[in-house]
C-alpha cells in the first residue's frame, strides 16, 4: 500500500481546508474597506440600508452558493466543485476592485456574484473534511477548517491595515481585489487533491475510493474495514433513495431529525450575531469611543488575533469534550457577553463603551472555539451520505441567510437603538440556541459517519 502514497495526508488536509481562507477573507475585508468607501463614496453611501447591502451583498450570494453547491457535488464531486468556486472568487474579487466611481448597483450585484463562490466553500469543505478524516480526528479536522477560516478573517483585517495608508479612492479597491490571491493559491492546490472516498463510493470507483482511503488512514485493516461500512451505506441509501433525493425528501421522517438539527445548528450561528462584530467593528468602535473607524482598524486585527487562538484552542480540546458541552458552555457565555452591558447600562443609567468592548472580546473568543468551529463539524458529520450534498448546502444556505439578515439590519438597527440594545437582542437569540442544542440536536463526537447514520436516521 505503501507505493500508492503520493499525497502526504498534511498536504490533503491543509488544500481541503484552505476553502476557509476564502470564506474568512471576505467576511473580513469589508470591515476595513467600508470606512474608506463611505468616505470615497460619501453621498451615494449615506443610507443606512445601502451600506448594509453593500456589506451583506456576498452573504445574499452565498444563500444561494450554498444550496448550488451542495446540490452538484453529489453528481460532479466535492473537489471539482471547490476548483470551480475558486474560478469565481478570484473573477469577482478582481472585479470588484475596479468598480466604477460611486458605482453602488455595480459593487453590490459584483459582491452577490461572489458570494455564490464564498457560499459553495462554507458547503462544500466541511462534508469533504468529515469524508476524508477519521472518527478520531474528524473534529480536530474540521478544526483546522475553522482555523483557516478565522485566519482568512485575520490576514484581510491585516491587509486592511496595512493598505489603510493608500489614497482612499483606490485603497479600498486594493483591499478588495487581494482577495483573488488566495483564490489562485486555493485552484492549484486543490488541483493535486483527490476526491472524497464517500463519493467515489457512491459513483461506483471502489477501487479509487480505497486508494485515496490509503492516503488518510494507517493501514489496511483501518482502510478495508472503513471502506466495508462507505460501501454497505451507500448500498442501503441508493437503494432507498435511487440516487434521487429532493429537497422536500429532507424533511420527511427517514431524514427529519438530522436534517433539522444540522440546518439549525447553521441557522444559529448566525442569528446570534457574530458578524455584525465582524463586519462593524471599526464602526462599532467609532460610535463608542468617538473616533474615526478609519482610525479604528486596530480594533479588527485584534478581533482576528483573538478568533485565530481560540480557533487555535479548539484543535487542542476538540477531542477532548463532547460536542454539545462545549457548544452550549460557549453559547451561554455568549448570551452573558451580549446581556451584561445592556444591564449595567439600564442600572446606572450611563453608557460604558469600555465595557461594551470588553464584553464583545469575551464573546469572539468563546464563539471563537465553540459555534464557530462545531457548527461546520455538526453539518459535516450530522447528514446521511444519500443527502448529505443536498443537506449540507441547505444548512450553509440558512447559515448565510443569517449572516444577511444580521449583516443588512445591523446598521438600521444601530441606527435607531442602543448598540447595547442590539447586541443585548442577539444575546436572547443565544440563548434559544443553547436550548436548541440541548433538545434537538445529538452527540457525534468519535462516531464514524455510517454509526451516526444507521443510530439517528428513522425509518
Amino acid at each position: 500500500m505503501e507505493n500508492e502514497k503520493k499525497i502526504p495526508s498534511w498536504f490533503i488536509y491543509f488544500f481541503g481546508s484552505f476553502g476557509g481562507i476564502l470564506f474568512g477573507y471576505d467576511i473580513g475585508v469589508m470591515t476595513g474597506a467600508l470606512p474608506f468607501l463611505k468616505i470615497d463614496w460619501a453621498s451615494a453611501m449615506s443610507n443606512a440600508s445601502l451600506v448594509g447591502w453593500v456589506t451583506s451583498g456576498v452573504t445574499f450570494g452565498a444563500i444561494f452558493g450554498g444550496a448550488i453547491a451542495g446540490q452538484l457535488a453529489d453528481r460532479l464531486g466535492r473537489r471539482r466543485m471547490i476548483l470551480y468556486s475558486a474560478v469565481i472568487f478570484c473573477i469577482f474579487s478582481l472585479l470588484s476592485g475596479f468598480a466604477p466611481n460611486n458605482g453602488t448597483m455595480y459593487l453590490i450585484i459584483v459582491r452577490c456574484f461572489l458570494g455564490l463562490a464564498v457560499g459553495a466553500a462554507s458547503a462544500l469543505v466541511p462534508p469533504y473534511m468529515a469524508e476524508l478524516a477519521p472518527a478520531r480526528l474528524r473534529g480536530r479536522m474540521n478544526g483546522l477548517n475553522q482555523t483557516m477560516i478565522v485566519s482568512g478573517m485575520l490576514i484581510s483585517y491585516i491587509m486592511d491595515y496595512v493598505f489603510k495608508g493608500l489614497p482612499v479612492s483606490w485603497g479600498w479597491r486594493v483591499m478588495l481585489a487581494f482577495a483573488a490571491v488566495p483564490a489562485i493559491i486555493l485552484f492549484f492546490g486543490v488541483l493535486k487533491l483527490p476526491e472524497s472516498p464517500r463519493f467515489l463510493v457512491n459513483h461506483g470507483q471502489n477501487d479509487e475510493a480505497r486508494k485515496v482511503l490509503s492516503y488518510v488512514r494507517d493501514n489496511d485493516n483501518e482502510i478495508d474495514s472503513e471502506l466495508s461500512d462507505i460501501k454497505k451505506t451507500a448500498s442501503a441509501e441508493n437503494a432507498a433513495a435511487n440516487k434521487s433525493v429532493s429537497y422536500a425528501s429532507l424533511f420527511t421522517g427517514k431524514y427529519r431529525y438530522l436534517v433539522i438539527a444540522g440546518v439549525g445548528v447553521a441557522a444559529f450561528q448566525q442569528f446570534q450575531g457574530a458578524n455584525a462584530i465582524f463586519y462593524y467593528i471599526p464602526l462599532i468602535v467609532e460610535s463608542a469611543l468617538k473616533i474615526n473607524a478609519s482610525d479604528a482598524l486596530i480594533w479588527s486585527v485584534l478581533q482576528g488575533v483573538i478568533l485565530v487562538v481560540g480557533a487555535l484552542l479548539y484543535m487542542i480540546i476538540a477531542e477532548k469534550f463532547k460536542r454539545r458541552t462545549l457548544i452550549m458552555t460557549g453559547g451561554t457565555i455568549m448570551a452573558i457577553s451580549f446581556l451584561i452591558p445592556a444591564i449595567v447600562n439600564k442600572i446606572t443609567g450611563t453608557e460604558h463603551p469600555i465595557l461594551l468592548l470588553v464584553f464583545l472580546c469575551i464573546y469572539v473568543f468563546f464563539y471563537a472555539f465553540t459555534w464557530a468551529p462545531l457548527t461546520w463539524v455538526i453539518v459535516g458529520e450530522m447528514f446521511p451520505l444519500a443527502v448529505r450534498g443536498k443537506a449540507a448546502g441547505l444548512a450553509s444556505s440558512f447559515n448565510w441567510i443569517g449572516s444577511f439578515v444580521v449583516g443588512l439590519l445591523f446598521p438600521i438597527m444601530t441606527a435607531s437603538l442602543p448598540q447595547e440594545a442590539v447586541f443585548a437582542i442577539f444575546g436572547v437569540i443565544c440563548i434559544f440556541g443553547v436550548i436548541f442544542v440541548k433538545f434537538r440536536v445529538p452527540e457525534t463526537k468519535g462516531i464514524s459517519l455510517e454509526e451516526i447514520e444507521a443510530k439517528n436516521v428513522k425509518e
